[in-house]
């Protein structure tokens, strides 16, 4: 199966951003790909407003993804924000990947919550509870876990996808930046990889002084360095800073997760 990483930098613009899916995809599949992922806050950058430009998984925005992903005849994974129930500090909204084409419609909440290095996400978002894996009809059907950014941190969700079945997980993120920050999402995509013997899409957000774009002061807006990781932790693909398209071939991990069983190796669950 091939994958896309499509490393772009999202502004406000509601429009300009489903353009620059739609853009990225054509690339995508002018390089035979089968499923083309994008950033987390693909919809609007984080830093702006969420809570005023939620739409449902059937809403405008959505239908724009689909249109896009039934014109190239290609999976589009992107991250948008959907209505969740008020919270005690008022409006909130879903962190939603929705995934759709190749036979493929369904969306994950993301399960954990960036409260971390001075910001707070749960204030304005609401935790999803369920784990979505999405099995794109291709020529090389394989299964693929949904993930999203903070949850890189949380090894159970990994390990969780590949014991159901799934041969990699798709990661977009919007990574915060900071002193010592790409060494981290580095090292935790590589160890995610490792702990699941899985393949690893981690798809960022571009660095916005990379890609002429103003960022929000201490929003976390993306630091680039997208990266392809095979099951045994080796870097296949990797992005600079600025906006790129990254594509790799992947393929069921079976010969790796027997000679690094760790899968069933564990006596913990």
């Amino acid at each position: 199966m091939r994958i896309g990483l499509a490393q772009i930098c999202t502004s406000r613009d509601l429009d300009a951003n489903l353009q620059l899916v739609a853009d990225h995809a054509a690339r995508a599949a002018e390089r035979s790909c089968d499923v083309v992922l994008f950033p987390e806050a693909t919809m609007r950058a984080f830093g702006h407003n969420l809570t005023e430009i939620a739409q449902p998984i059937d809403g405008p925005w959505a239908e724009g993804l689909r249109s896009i992903a039934d014109e190239h005849g290609i999976t589009v994974v992107a991250g948008m924000f959907t209505p969740a129930p008020d919270g005690e500090k008022g409006a909130r909204v879903h962190n939603t990947l929705l995934a759709v084409g190749n036979g493929v419609d369904t969306s994950y909440d993301k399960i954990h919550l960036y409260d971390a290095f001075g910001f707070s996400e749960s204030d304005t978002v609401a935790a999803g509870e369920e784990q979505v894996r999405i099995a794109p009809a291709t020529d090389e059907a394989l299964t693929l876990g949904l993930a999203t950014c903070y949850d890189v941190r949380f090894p159970q969700l990994f390990i969780d996808h590949a014991r159901a079945g799934a041969a990699g997980v798709l990661l977009p993120a919007s990574w915060g930046a900071g002193p010592g920050k790409v060494e981290q999402w580095e090292l935790l995509v590589r160890a995610r990889a490792l702990d699941s013997t899985s393949w690893i899409l981690a798809c960022g957000q571009a660095e916005p002084s990379a890609s002429g774009v103003e960022a929000k002061p201490k929003a976390p807006t993306g630091v680039g360095h997208s990266m392809i990781v095979s099951p045994d932790g080796r870097i296949v693909a990797r992005a600079g800073a600025a906006p790129e398209l990254l594509v790799a071939d992947i393929d069921d991990p079976v010969s790796t997760r027997e000679s690094i069983p760790v899968l069933t190796n564990a006596r913990l669950s």
